[in-house]
């Protein structure tokens, strides 16, 4: 769901533990967050702002690594 970006963020890094955060762009974003195989949420719903809540969650979580 749009409404856990931390979710979204560790899905992400599980799924892609190759990717860069940095080099991530809008668009790829959110191709990659609606192709999780664990994301129901309507596409529709998402905005740039979600997008920078998840970017931010995903650069903070590999930060800590």
């Amino acid at each position: 769901m749009w409404d856990a970006p931390y979710a979204i963020a560790l899905a992400l890094i599980k799924n892609h533990p190759d990717l860069n955060v940095e080099d991530i762009g809008y668009e790829q974003l959110f191709e990659l967050v609606i192709a999780l195989p664990d994301f129901g949420d309507d596409p529709e719903l998402g905005h740039r702002g979600l997008l920078d809540d998840i970017i931010r969650e995903w650069y903070e979580e590999v930060s800590d690594a």
